[in-house]
């Protein structure tokens, strides 16, 4: 269509309207169209090349073509009037209406005066190119009228036709094609205005013809109220008729049925009943014009005033009637929800912030943007009309704004429910999100969220923060200084470490607990060592429980879930929760059990803090901010299902909302880490053996099999099982046939790649990472590399902590080349910068995951490029995942599927597809 719009284009209507097209006078056209010409003052016609499109299909590019200069000018006008078409639809100023060839079909209108301006002005500038299709002299218009005469003549009796008509019919055709939904069903009570197809109904003329009569005559109806006593709220409704021909021409009903109508027709009278009948369908009570000889007025009860005002007044609009109210009565009043307003700030931050006061909550109206006294709130709550007496002027009450005036106050919120809907601008109100104005006070601490305290690095910490370091350790501070708690997200191998040493400091060296996998507490151990010489730090692990009133006291999830209650007990200044997406779970023992322990402040640390879906980030922040996010059901209704369908508006205002509480820092942010050097990420697609071919497509179409048949958990756990064995052979047969003593070279196509791989890398004296979801085949490679004559080491989670650490202390001293490591043991906590390389032998569910298994090496302290290599036996189902993750990838901070779950509800045709052997 690009290069379409840049060729003359003309309209051709059809019946029904829908069926019309655009031809572009394309040279290479696969048909031809007969056009007319200007030359030397003549018209003359000739054949000319062409391709046609549905004007359904054409609406989208005409549209574009307008704002092209490069475009033809007959598609830039043709766009301007799609747009004019589409802005009708969404208008719904459209008709249902009954073709002159019976077909259902819809119509543009009714129009009001400035849309009939605009048509005639389109018509007006249509150029000559955009026509130029001929009419014979006497031919009737597709619309089944005559034409309205001819816009240029010329020998032989050719004319052009007529420009406002074609106009007219090209906005049914965009109206015609547009509303072909379920939703028309519902309009018109038929089927027939929903199909696509055209549709015989010629049963319907008649209605379709009450439905849109006096479409195209030129009259509107308006009511003008007017008041015989605003004291007493008493008003009428006058009938006014507006000429669409000359905006100019307004008229009572009453003259018009007197024989006053200044020039507005013969037919008016009918028109006008017509228009009143249409109008009643909007609002009922017109219908009582229609038992009246002349429909000119009527008498407004105070419940009809209201009923206007509540949106029987927006309902006429859209119908194309505007009511016009007094121009002594004022519509100014407006209301919004304050939060804060009648409370003073609170000198115990912390504790107000913690849920131990509340604040007041209430409606607050305004008059012309001045806020109302309490006593004119009284005056409106005790209005029993819609018109009140406020500030010398009458005043046009809505219902909605009565009520609130008389229910102004609301449940009073919790400290962190005020800030809440400070940070987000809104508030939840019986079930509806509303714009709050928060008071001065809240604003204030509002903005220090956002203004973190200066201050320099605190005295005994024995490094230099780097300048991201020290700011994260300004907004910790300002964060639990005011008894709110925070996570701290930065990519691994940041600092989030020395970080917290830093706050601990700060703080005064209060009795710290750091809460981590086992695998971290010699890391903790040695860095509070490095950092802080001299600051107290022990284990509440294994069979040393000891706990100290100052300094930092380490312990693990577990060890915390089976003494919880000790830990409950001893007062604690600071509480850290290290790889913090370890109780993401909320419902998970360990989760639970975190909760129990009290703490003055605490801090999240994750380098993931949404790995598969928002409820994660929910737990965490529910942890650290209690009530900060409301129930999860309420996070889920309120926040997860708006962003995961794609509400930009309810994804900024959460942005907005945890902003303040997560501070996040990838390594690839300008003036982050400079000193890393350069990380190369490659897809390594690798064939599969014959043997594993052969295993592959026997182990599809036995459990398929099985799949059809089941149902339910049973269904699920093939699925699992089917997906599990896929990746499993895909690795090496013998991993999936679980054989004792196995051969191992030439089974595999990702074990012969490897061996590339490892011996080109240890040619160059380099080391790598190898990360396996399976210690099975984990073992099977440490034997195969050994059998090699290649130095290993494998850490997987069954690896004692001291072994642990040991292994890592040789790694790094360089005593072996290859390091084997389980994924879900070894892919956070460790720091291996001697490794140049990482490969992932097989893949995992979530790119998040492997991205902190490849920070073991790519981290601060890494001086050597780093190259990671990701096997991927093509043609398989590890193809279509490494498509997925791509995807995932690209995506920050997306709703994520989770893991083989994600599969178990695809049907049969979608898992073969996605198992299919290619």
């Amino acid at each position: 269509m690009t290069d379409l719009v840049r060729q003359a284009v003309v309209f051709e209507p059809g019946d029904p309207p829908r069926e019309g097209r655009m031809a572009f006078l394309d040279p290479d056209g696969d048909a031809t169209v007969t056009v007319v010409e200007e030359h030397g003052g003549e018209l003359r016609v000739l054949e000319a090349g062409a391709t046609h499109v549905p004007v359904a299909d054409a609406v989208a590019a005409l549209a574009r073509a307008r704002s092209d200069a490069g475009a033809h000018p007959a598609a830039r006008f043709w766009g301007a009037v799609a747009l004019v078409a589409l802005q009708l639809v969404a208008r719904g100023r459209i008709l249902p209406g009954v073709s002159a060839g019976d077909f259902d079909s819809w119509r543009a209108g009714p129009f009001d005066t400035a849309d009939v301006q605009r048509i005639r002005e389109l018509a007006d500038a249509m150029p000559a190119a955009a026509r130029s299709v001929p009419l014979e002299e006497g031919r009737a218009t597709d619309d089944g009228g005559p034409d309205d005469g001819p816009a240029h003549a010329g020998a032989g009796g050719v004319r052009l036709r007529d420009a406002e008509s074609l106009v007219r019919a090209f906005l049914d055709a965009v109206a015609d094609a547009m509303p072909r939904s379920p939703g028309a069903v519902r309009a018109t009570g038929t089927s027939a205005f929903a199909a696509v197809k055209p549709v015989k109904v010629p049963r319907l003329r008649a209605w379709a013809d009450e439905v849109s009569a006096g479409l195209d005559s030129g009259v509107r109806l308006s009511l003008r109220l007017e008041a015989d006593s605003l004291e007493q709220a008493e008003f009428r409704a006058v009938v006014q008729l507006h000429s669409l021909a000359d905006p100019s021409l307004v008229v009572d009903a009453a003259d018009l049925w007197e024989g006053r109508d200044q020039g507005f027709g013969p037919r008016a009278r009918i028109e006008a009943t017509l228009a009143i009948r249409r109008a009643a369908r909007a609002w009922a009570r017109l219908e009582r014009l229609l038992d009246s000889a002349v429909p000119d007025e009527l008498t407004l009860s105070g419940g009809d005033v209201e009923d206007l005002l509540a949106g029987a007044a927006e309902r006429l609009g859209a119908a194309g009637v505007e009511v016009h109210w007094p121009r002594e009565l004022v519509r100014g009043l407006s209301a919004r929800a304050v939060v804060g307003e009648r409370d003073s700030a609170p000198s115990d931050l912390p504790s107000f912030l913690g849920g131990h006061h509340l604040t007041s909550f209430n409606w607050q109206l305004a008059l012309g943007g001045e806020r109302l006294t309490a006593a004119e709130m009284d005056r409106l709550a005790e209005a029993h009309r819609p018109v009140v007496r406020l500030r010398d002027q009458w005043v046009l009450i809505e219902p909605d704004l009565a009520r609130k005036a008389r229910h102004r106050d609301l449940k009073s919120l919790t400290g962190i429910d005020a800030l809440g809907a400070a940070l987000t601008g809104t508030v939840e109100v019986d079930g509806e999100q509303v714009p709050v104005e928060p008071s001065a006070w809240l604003r204030e601490l509002r903005d220090r969220l956002s203004e973190p305290e200066e201050i320099a690095a605190p005295e005994g910490l024995d490094a230099r923060l780097r300048d991201y370091q020290l700011q994260g350790l300004r907004w910790l501070a300002r964060m639990t200084s005011l008894g709110l708690g925070a996570c701290l997200a930065d990519d691994m191998g940041l600092g989030k470490t020395i970080t917290l040493i830093a706050l601990h400091l700060h703080r005064g060296g209060g009795p710290t607990l750091v809460v981590c996998p086992a695998s971290l507490l010699g890391n903790w151990e040695r860095e509070i060592s490095r950092f802080a010489p001299g600051v107290p730090v022990r284990r509440f692990h294994g069979n040393s429980r000891t706990l100290a009133d100052e300094g930092f006291v380490l312990t693990t999830y577990g060890t915390m879930r089976m003494d919880a209650a000790r830990l409950a007990a001893h007062p604690w200044d600071l509480l850290v929760a290290d790889e913090a997406q370890h109780v993401k779970n909320p419902s998970s023992g360990t989760a639970k059990a975190l909760r129990e322990i009290p703490a003055a402040a605490r801090v999240a640390l994750t380098g993931t803090p949404v790995e598969n879906n928002l409820s994660e980030l929910w737990a965490i922040l529910d942890w650290t901010t209690p009530g900060l996010l409301g129930s999860l059901g309420r996070f889920r209704s309120r926040w997860a299902k708006p962003v995961e369908s794609g509400d930009s508006v309810a994804a900024e205002r959460l942005a907005r909302l945890v902003g303040p509480f997560l501070l996040r820092r990838r390594k690839s942010d300008p003036g982050i880490a400079p000193e890393l050097p350069p990380k190369t990420e490659t897809d390594r697609p690798v064939a599969l053996t014959t043997e594993q071919a052969g295993l592959y497509e026997a182990v599809v179409r036995e459990i398929m099999r099985q799949i059809e048949s089941a149902q339910g958990m049973a269904r699920r756990g093939l699925i699992v099982k089917l997906l599990t064995g896929l990746k499993q052979i895909c690795n090496h047969p013998a991993h999936y046939l679980h054989e004792a003593a196995p051969r191992l070279t030439g089974r595999s196509g990702k074990l012969e790649l490897l061996d590339e791989l490892v011996d080109t890398i240890v040619a160059e004296d380099g080391a790598v990472l190898v990360f396996t979801q399976y210690v099975a085949m984990a073992r099977l490679l440490d034997r195969h590399l050994t059998d090699r004559g290649v130095a290993t080491q494998l850490l997987h989670g069954g690896t004692p902590v001291p072994k642990r650490e040991e292994m890592v202390r040789r790694f790094q001293e360089g005593a072996a080349p290859v390091f084997l490591l389980s994924l879900k043991a070894a892919g956070t906590g460790l720091n291996l910068t001697r490794a140049d390389h990482v490969i992932h032998y097989d893949r995992w569910w979530n790119p998040a995951v492997e991205d902190q298994a490849t920070d073991r090496a790519y981290r601060i302290g890494q001086d050597k490029p780093v190259q990671v290599h990701r096997l991927i036996a093509e043609g398989t189902i590890e193809d279509r995942i490494a498509q997925m993750l791509a995807a995932k990838r690209s995506l920050a901070d997306a709703v994520l599927a989770s893991g083989e779950a994600a599969f178990t509800e695809l049907t049969d045709a979608e898992l073969a597809a996605l198992v299919e052997l290619r």
